[in-house]
């Protein structure tokens, strides 16, 4: 198996972040927000992993929610910082360290990054950072296989290998999987494939 280096992939956002967040900072999510939120108690707290833009860590905290954000490029870090008037922490998935802390992990769209030879591993360390009956969103590009693209490190699941890479740990069962399309204009013909995890 061919496995890509996550520092390429860290530098692409950090050259690109301005067009990054200029392209993603107003997508509407909220039909990918509402069953997330529908298991998170009110006021829960909230790990954005690979918050991006920031978009999505400011709807939770509109909304009354403890958020704490990361991302592993500091470019992103500081235009999060900035829309959301607070730290964004400079963090890769590999540093996460967190005990039991958040009733809910949203990973939207930042988990397909991940090398496959590295993901178990940091899907261990996001459920030991939630609580007990915690969720998790993620969400990746609808396919299978490992790819570079644009010097970024792609990782594509369709059901049966997302199914078969929750299995791998025992504290975790699958609540939801679904396919949707890209809301982007320019996206459309390209599908994501979205699941809500429950830490058992």
């Amino acid at each position: 198996m061919t496995s890509f280096a996550d520092k390429d992939t860290v530098e692409y956002y950090n050259k690109n972040a301005r067009k990054y967040y200029d392209s993603t900072v107003n997508i509407d999510l909220e039909s990918l927000y509402s069953p997330f939120l529908e298991l998170i108690p009110p006021s829960g707290r909230i790990l954005d992993a690979g918050c991006g833009s920031g978009r999505d860590s400011l709807y939770f905290m509109k909304k009354g929610y403890d958020v704490v954000a990361i991302d592993a490029s500091e470019e992103l870090v500081g235009f999060a910082s900035t829309l959301l008037g607070n730290a964004v922490l400079n963090m890769s998935f590999q540093e996460v360290e967190f005990i039991e802390e958040f009733d809910g992990i949203w990973a939207c769209g930042s988990l397909l990054h991940v090398p496959k030879n590295e993901i178990k591993k940091v899907i261990s360390r996001l459920s030991r950072a939630l609580r007990r009956c915690g969720i998790i969103y993620a969400s990746f590009k609808y396919g299978s296989g490992e790819r570079l693209q644009e010097g970024r490190v792609f990782n594509d699941y369709d059901e049966d290998s997302l199914a078969s890479l929750i299995k791998h740990n025992l504290s975790l069962e699958t609540v939801r999987m679904w396919k949707t399309e890209d809301v982007r204009a320019d996206r459309k013909g390209e599908y994501w494939l979205n699941v809500l995890i429950k830490k058992s």
